[in-house]
């Protein structure tokens, strides 16, 4: 990206006006397929809220630039931190440094982001910079309890379709930082280099008329490296269709799905020992069963020594954004905010999941948790998903020992 000037936030721009300037007059669906901003709007600092344009437009007026020093802080209790690449990628260029964890440390309390640069090069900013950080690090804190809760089962990601279509890659990347071991939606996986996943849908074998029907037709029609997951739920009884299904396939049969458990009449538990039942009387006792269909927390705690593995949706997906909050601290120099926030530039101080807030030019035992992210608009660090994605997994241990997953 080019870099800018103050006035125009930090990114060149074409015209001689900030966009939000212009009226527009055109239809806005004309130009659009979907309701969908595009990467140039939010760029251009237009995906914001309407008075941080006009804050920018009054200081302009008025003459001043003043440097600031702006801190984004959590809320009490423990959160995954995710959505730094986009982050990064939104403020290359602007004249700005910025300090954050890695991608996937666990977070609680702040400050977890904090921004020095000339106010007007990123104060459009700010709306962009909570969504990136707020939406996925609440995915990815919702997909860490479930690791938590899962311990060393399987956990899949299942939930894309009960969100924008728009937001598949995020959402993947998000629950892959916060510990899953796989993603089931194409197009996000191929955003984030990840191969997607799945098994069968109920669709197929009421298509083709019969669970069998559908058994077959998938052995027979797929590569033989794609998982013989069968889902086993679709016309009859669970353990009926499973055992049925080992008599299908035989050996080439790895795993059984079971579908929808709240809406299963019964005790689900039971349901999965039945289905164990009937794959070891055929000497399939090796038979992964995995449970999918309104899995949350407290269904993977009360399943997880019977079950192989859960695909989880809703609760990972549905995940509410982390309530993050972005504060002016120091101004020119001066600590300076509002009401309820410490004024002055902060740090945080780690030492094995122990945090200490100190001024800036302070230190306390353990090392600081803020590290360069932006220097002058450049962009200073890389993203591995599997780093971050064992960061969050290795603070799970100690975290728990420390009651932080009980509910």
């Amino acid at each position: 990206m080019t870099e800018g000037t103050v006035a125009d936030g930090g990114r060149a721009q074409s015209g001689a006006k900030h966009p939000y300037s212009t009226p527009r007059n055109d239809d806005p669906m004309t130009d659009r397929t979907y309701d969908l901003l595009t990467a140039d709007e939010i760029d251009e600092g237009r995906a914001t809220a309407a008075y941080f344009l006009r804050t920018e437009e009054v200081l302009e007026d008025v003459g001043t630039d003043p440097d600031v020093v702006a801190e984004l802080s959590a809320p009490d209790g423990w959160n995954v931190l995710a959505g730094l690449g986009d982050l990064a990628r939104l403020l290359e260029g602007i004249p700005i440094d910025v300090y954050a964890p890695r991608e996937g440390e666990a977070i609680s309390g702040g400050p977890v982001l904090r921004i020095e640069g000339p106010y007007r090069a990123f104060g459009r900013y700010e709306s962009s910079i909570l969504g990136f950080l707020a939406h996925a690090s609440g995915i990815a804190s919702a997909a860490w309890r479930v690791r938590a809760a899962a311990r060393d089962r399987t956990v899949l990601s299942f939930g894309t379709r009960r969100q924008h279509p728009a937001l598949g890659a995020m959402i993947e990347q998000s629950a892959l930082v916060g510990g899953v071991d796989g993603i089931g939606n194409v197009a996000g996986g191929e955003v984030i280099g990840v191969e997607a996943g799945g098994t069968m849908p109920h669709a197929l074998a009421i298509a083709l008329g019969s669970s069998e029907a559908a058994w077959s037709a998938f052995d027979d029609a797929l590569d033989p490296d794609v998982p013989r997951v069968m889902l086993c739920d679709t016309f009859g009884d669970e353990a009926d269709e499973a055992g049925r299904a080992a008599d299908c396939l035989g050996e080439a049969l790895e795993g059984v799905r079971l579908d929808t458990t709240s809406s299963r009449r019964g005790d689900m538990r039971a349901i999965v020992e039945d289905v164990r039942w009937a794959l070891r009387q055929r000497g399939r006792g090796d038979v992964d069963v995995l449970v999918s269909g309104g899995i949350g927390v407290p269904e993977i705690e009360r399943l997880r020594d019977v079950a192989d593995g859960f695909g989880v949706g809703g609760a990972i997906a549905n995940a509410d954004p982390v309530d993050f909050s972005l504060n002016i601290v120091e101004v020119d120099g001066e600590p300076r905010t509002k009401r309820g926030v410490k004024p002055g530039a902060k740090t945080v101080y780690r030492d094995g999941y122990e945090d200490t807030v100190v001024a800036r030019e302070e230190t306390a035992a353990g090392s600081d948790l803020l590290e360069p992210l932006v220097e002058n608009g450049r962009v200073v660090r890389t993203f591995d998903l599997d780093s971050a994605r064992e960061r969050a997994r290795t603070a799970i241990d100690p975290l728990a020992g420390r009651g932080v997953f009980e509910r």
